[in-house]
């Protein structure tokens, strides 16, 4: 398993962080409603963790899938064309 302070690790978790934030963007959804729809299928998070969490980039695969379905994101291009 790779170590946080690998440069590759940390690629890809910028990758993720930009991935989220861009589908974020796209769809004009602010941490504090990303909060509450998160709140919906029982992920509690505040709008400061949020921002916290996304800013690190460090978050799980599932937190990612969480936040991509809540916001309705159903495909995601992971190229940058």
């Amino acid at each position: 398993m790779a170590a946080k302070s690998d440069p590759a690790t940390q690629a890809y978790e910028t990758k993720a962080k930009n991935l989220l934030k861009g589908e974020l963007k796209r769809r004009g959804v602010t941490y504090a409603q990303l909060a509450e729809k998160l709140a919906t299928i029982g992920v509690k998070e505040t709008d400061r963790n949020l921002n916290n969490k996304i800013s690190r980039g460090g978050f799980t695969a599932a937190f990612l899938i969480q936040c991509l379905e809540v916001v309705g994101c159903k495909a995601l291009r992971l190229d940058e064309d």
